[in-house]
């Protein structure tokens, strides 16, 4: 990769590498075909937990390659749904990362169990070298996130949850179409969970996913979702406790037709995410999230770069600051590990004060930037420019500096 005479940054007046004549896709992707599925429900008159709940459930397993899929309200939901059929509760141990959406750790504590913090590595995922260690007779289960769609290290951790006899659940909200040696990701543990929140790369506005190979945790599932309801007994007879959690036929209907773009989607993202990797880690001080020639399909939900402030010769902050004005809309993700939530320190009957994941913490306060998915959906020239955007940055690094 060649330096050119600097051009100076958009952030100090120059022309910006991407004006406002440049777009990126915007998201979320529909067309006709969610038009007249919605339509179709709507004049059917049957908006009830019906045959496009079935229809979709059946559709989302065979994608992931999974034996059962059950439908919910949102991936947070099918977090709390799959602890209760686990019937892990006050007074067990989970085992989550620190980087990573709240609801990881929040639904584990709204079962009144603990979230054990263990801090990821340079895939950004949990750390297999430091679960070991963080197992208490306590210890119930592990759930790691797929963070960005990057997949975590299933072969080390699904050995260590059989070695421990602990259940490997998939936070799998950041990696539809992912696949692990041909698998797809959701049924790679004992089960995953799905998010379709309206930022995810397959949404209908809000909606999760319980996949599992296991046939009696899905019937609980099913159940609990359903009020506790259970296969072929009468409407009001109710098994289990369970809850109202159930996906309507018309977000069903949205994400039977968002399923049909998936693949292509997932592929363009990969291919454009590809040269982005080859081109960004030959710049001093820049690493993307690093690849595992395990995942045999990589989703994309973010695009996650790492930044060294002293090899690449300024802060994140300035960083940020000049991309966002040549035209890229990077950020800098999670402001702190979830360990320092307010809510933890105010609902937890565990102390994380002397909590410490120097990965984690450096992530957020120092090196950790990216950006959306839907950025991955554009052209070949697109990605051109991002790299252009960047190394335009990299020559002009002296001035961020100096305006630090």
């Amino acid at each position: 990769m060649t330096i050119g005479k600097p051009k100076q940054l958009a952030l100090f007046g120059g022309d910006p590498v991407r004006g406002p004549e440049k777009t990126w896709p915007s998201w979320p992707i529909h067309d006709d075909l969610e038009r007249t599925a919605v339509l179709e429900v709507l004049e059917s008159g049957k908006w009830f937990f019906g045959e496009r709940v079935r229809r979709f459930e059946r559709e989302y397993a065979a994608f992931q390659d999974a034996q059962h899929c059950v439908s919910c309200t949102s991936g947070t939901t099918a977090a709390e749904v799959i602890l209760q059929a686990l019937g892990i509760g006050p007074g067990d141990e989970v085992i989550v990362p620190p980087y990573t959406f709240i609801a990881t750790a929040s639904a584990v504590m709204r079962r009144g169990a603990t979230p054990v913090f263990v801090d990821v590595d340079k895939s950004w995922c949990l750390d297999p070298n430091l679960i070991e260690q963080a197992i208490t007779p306590r210890t119930r289960a592990i759930m790691p996130v797929h963070f960005g769609g990057r997949i975590c290290d299933i072969d080390r951790i699904r050995a260590l949850a059989q070695r421990h006899k602990l259940t490997f659940i998939e936070d799998a909200c950041h990696s539809w179409g992912g696949k692990w040696e041909g698998k797809g990701t959701g049924a790679l543990g004992h089960c995953g969970f799905f998010s379709f929140q309206y930022s995810k790369n397959i949404t209908a506005g809000e909606g999760g996913a319980i996949l599992t190979d296991d046939p009696d945790l899905a019937a609980l599932c099913r159940s609990i979702v359903n009020c506790g309801r259970v296969e072929g007994a009468p409407w009001y007879h109710h098994e289990n406790l369970g809850t109202n959690a159930r996906m309507t036929e018309m977000a069903a209907a949205i994400l039977s037709m968002q399923l049909t773009r998936l693949e292509e989607q997932t592929l363009r993202r990969e291919c454009n995410a590809a040269y982005l990797n080859a081109e960004l880690g030959e710049i001093e001080g820049l690493t993307p999230q690093p690849a595992s020639n395990r995942i045999t399909r990589r989703a994309y939900h973010l695009y996650c770069l790492r930044i060294d402030e002293e090899r690449f010769g300024c802060s994140r902050k300035r960083f940020i600051e000049a991309a966002n004005a040549e035209g890229l809309p990077i950020g800098a993700g999670y402001p702190i590990p979830l360990y320092r939530q307010p809510v933890f320190a105010k609902f937890s009957h565990h102390d994380y004060s002397a909590c410490e994941c120097p990965v984690a913490e450096d992530l957020c306060a120092r090196s950790g930037m990216w950006f959306a998915h839907q950025l991955l959906l554009a052209e070949e020239e697109d990605m051109r420019d991002i790299v252009r955007i960047i190394i335009k940055i990299k020559e002009n690094v002296s001035a961020l500096r100096e305006e630090q």
